[in-house]
């Protein structure tokens, strides 16, 4: 479904803040592999993240998504093939439109507009049971201004507009680290079904190691731009947190610097 052939990326080339964010990077996933992704700050995990969607162009390599070269395609190409939810909870929604309006936009994402009604009885009724499959509460508050949200709400509707196209490839950029522990692991609960459910393959940073462990079929860690430790089924279930601190230290040369990460 993915495949990242020899990556780079250098952010202020030939400055003295100069930065390789990406060194030949080289990743393949399967279809409906759900891969969770850890890393010490500065590891290049978002920066990954980033080249798939085209925030930033890469400077070599290649990504090819299902078959279709789209190293160099723009953001707005590739929206029709990706689901993203942020770590922020404010950016995947617009506050000052409805519930339904923002479902109503992420549902005609890559497709042709025409002068009709924005929203008919019969999309009502769909988004109307897709915000039920939340257990939220939504679906009898589809006319309220999304700002009206808590951030657990609406980062639930975020990840339910980021899948309801079923993209090719969901990610995930640390998107329950600013959410309390209770309303993080609802939203984890969510990612978990909706993933399941909708068959979808996906990429999930986090900084909590438990988590990295606990969900998905494969766990990748990061360093310095590349990928040094990569697991998957029985192995990765079968993980400790001690196990990735050792791995990383094996891996690095060096002790694990993050402290949100050893907190986790």
């Amino acid at each position: 479904m993915l495949e990242l052939h020899n990556v780079k990326k250098t952010f202020n080339k030939g400055t003295i803040n100069e930065k390789k964010a990406l060194q030949g990077l080289e990743l393949t996933l399967q279809s409906e592999d759900f891969v969770t992704i850890i890393g010490g700050n500065g590891a290049g995990k978002s920066t990954m993240l980033n080249m798939i969607a085209g925030v930033y162009p890469i400077d070599e390599g290649k990504i090819i998504l299902d078959g279709t070269d789209i190293s160099r395609k723009p953001e707005y190409a590739r929206a029709k093939y990706l689901g993203r939810v942020f770590q922020d909870p404010m950016k995947g929604t617009a506050a000052g439109m409805e519930i339904q309006e923002n479902l109503a936009l992420a549902y005609r994402r890559g497709r042709k507009r025409g002068l009709k009604w924005a929203i008919g009885k019969d999309e009502q009724v769909f988004y109307k049971e897709q915000l039920k499959a939340l257990d939220l509460g939504l679906e009898d508050r589809m006319t309220s201004k999304v700002g009206l949200l808590s951030g657990g709400q609406r980062q639930a509707l975020t990840l339910l507009m980021a899948s309801l196209q079923k993209p090719q490839l969901l990610l995930l950029d640390e998107h329950t680290a600013a959410l309390d522990p209770k309303t993080a692991a609802k939203v984890l609960a969510l990612t978990e079904k909706i993933i399941a459910e909708h068959h979808l393959t996906a990429m999930m940073v986090t900084h909590n190691m438990k988590d990295a462990i606990r969900l998905g079929n494969r766990l990748i860690m990061m360093h310095e731009g590349r990928i040094i430790y990569d697991v998957a089924g029985e192995e990765k279930k079968n993980l400790q947190v001690s196990d990735l601190l050792a791995k990383f230290e094996q891996a690095s040369g060096g002790e694990f610097a993050n402290d949100r990460m050893m907190l986790a």
